[in-house]
């Protein structure tokens, strides 16, 4: 009875977390969903991909796709390369949980790592209550969801100035998330800015230009993230402090 109501009460806390996360969400997916309506998805497929992939980058690169009538194989691989952040903050979640917690409850709380719950989730003290989780997806979810498939129905009614003028809103997303660890770091703040040098050479470039948009970008991220690695790696902070002690 005691762990029933225990789930309860972290289900509460998890509705109110989810509350000020949902209403981010609906505005940005709205956005997202004017991109989904001109890559030619309808406000139900719009709205499945958004309760799928719960990943606003994710997904504006696979909708990038389906405009340019790329592959499968490159749409898998696009969306493995910049949703692969998600492994790590799987890992550090893991973490927290209760060795003893079924599958299925593991499960869900993978589906629903984002950025902002894998934050409220990994700051708990103590063990990770999957309820909580759940909390915060019961708004958070739908949320996103039904702000995609807004995002669809609203594009054809809308005056096209504004339609334009709200899609820019996933590019005001994008440079709130770049903004603030490239003003910390100087490394970052050179590979954001070569990455967008890149980006425009390669557009521009006589051989790659041929190349889909999708294939630009995997090649593009892989291998700044591959150099990033070998020229800036991050110092373990464990060995630091051995080495000190030493």
């Amino acid at each position: 009875m005691g762990k029933k109501s225990d789930n309860k009460i972290w289900f509460i806390k998890g509705l109110k977390m989810g509350i000020p996360i949902g209403l981010g969400y609906f505005a940005v997916s709205f956005a997202l969903g004017i991109m989904a309506k001109k890559s030619g998805l309808t406000a139900f497929l719009a709205a499945a991909t958004s309760a799928l992939c719960n990943a606003s980058a994710g997904e504006y690169a696979g909708f990038t796709v389906i405009a340019s009538d790329a592959p499968y194989l490159e749409m898998a691989l696009i969306t493995l390369v910049i949703n692969a952040r998600y492994m790590l903050m799987s890992t550090a979640l893991s973490q927290k949980l209760d060795e003893k917690m079924k599958f299925f409850h593991r499960f869900f709380i993978a589906h629903y790592i984002t950025d902002e719950i894998f934050a409220a989730s990994v700051t708990v003290p103590g063990n990770l209550n999957p309820f909580y989780t759940y909390g915060m997806a019961a708004v958070a979810g739908p949320s996103w969801a039904l702000g995609t498939a807004f995002g669809v129905m609203m594009d054809s009614l809308l005056p096209d100035d504004i339609a334009k003028a709200l899609g820019v809103c996933l590019y005001g997303m994008f440079l709130a998330i770049i903004i603030p660890p490239a003003k910390k770091n100087r490394v970052i703040a050179g590979l954001i800015i070569l990455s967008f040098a890149l980006s425009f050479a390669f557009s521009i470039a006589p051989v790659v230009r041929t190349l889909s948009e999708g294939t630009r970008i995997i090649i593009l991220t892989v291998a700044l993230s591959l150099l990033a690695a070998i020229f800036f790696p991050v110092e373990d902070n464990t060995a630091a402090e051995a080495t000190q002690e030493a």
